[in-house]
C-alpha cells in the first residue's frame, strides 16, 4: 500500500501506467478516491477527478453541514454542489449525509438531486440506497402511530380505554387540535351529529 506500506493493497489506481496500489482503509489518509457505481474505479492521489466547478469560495466560507470553515479552494477536502454553487462542505461532512440521508440525499442548500448526486458519486462519495435513518429510527416511529385510547377522566366503555369503533357511542375523536388526546363519543356526552372535539389543554 502506496500510503501505509504495509502489504495487501489489493485496489490499484485506474489511471494508465499508474501502479499505485493502496488498501480501502487507507484511502481516506491518502487522499485517493474510489467510485461507488458503474465500473467502481479507483484513483490515487494524483489521478483523482477534480470538481469541474469554476468557483471560489468566499473568505470565511463554512461548511453547510458541520458550520466550521473550509478551505479557500476546492480540493480533495472541500467540494461545492455543481447546481447552486453556493452551498460548500467538507468531503467527511458529505459522506456522512450521504449514509444517513440515503434514498432522499440531494444538496442541503438548493435541493438538486440528479446533478449534485452524479458529482459526489464521481467524487467519491458513497451513497446509501436504503430510506432515510430518521425514517427507520424507532424513536421517530412514534411520531406516525395514530392515538388511540380514550382518556376521559372517567372512561365509561365496558371494553376498556382501548376500545375504539368507527361510529356510533364508542367512536374515538381526536383532539381537532392536537390529535394527542381522544375520547369516545359516549364517555364525551357528544351527540352523533358532532364530528369534532378538542381536549382541555388545546
Amino acid at each position: 500500500c502506496f500510503v501505509c506500506g504495509k502489504m495487501g493493497a489489493t485496489i490499484t489506481c485506474q489511471k494508465k501506467g499508474c501502479d499505485r496500489s493502496f488498501q480501502l482503509p487507507c484511502a481516506s489518509e491518502g487522499e485517493c478516491v474510489t467510485q461507488f457505481f458503474g465500473l467502481y474505479r479507483s484513483f490515487c492521489w494524483e489521478h483523482h477527478p477534480e470538481q469541474a466547478v469554476q468557483v471560489t469560495p468566499e473568505q470565511n466560507r463554512t461548511c453547510i453541514i458541520c458550520l466550521d470553515l473550509v478551505e479557500g479552494r476546492k480540493s480533495y477536502h472541500t467540494m461545492v454542489c455543481p447546481a447552486c454553487q453556493h452551498a460548500w462542505f467538507h468531503q467527511s461532512c458529505i459522506q456522512k449525509q450521504a449514509i444517513h440521508a440515503g434514498v432522499c440525499f440531494r444538496c442541503l442548500h438548493c435541493q438538486n438531486k440528479d446533478l449534485f448526486v452524479m458529482e459526489t458519486l464521481t467524487m467519491g462519495i458513497r451513497i446509501s440506497k436504503r430510506q432515510p435513518s430518521w425514517e427507520s429510527d424507532q424513536a421517530c416511529g412514534l411520531v406516525y402511530q395514530r392515538h388511540s385510547c380514550c382518556n376521559a377522566r372517567r372512561c365509561l366503555c365496558p371494553g376498556g380505554r382501548e376500545q375504539a369503533e368507527e361510529e356510533g357511542s364508542w367512536q374515538l375523536l381526536l383532539c381537532s387540535s392536537c390529535t394527542a388526546k381522544g375520547i369516545h363519543r359516549r364517555c364525551s356526552y357528544l351527540r352523533n351529529s358532532t364530528t369534532t372535539w378538542e381536549c382541555v389543554c388545546c
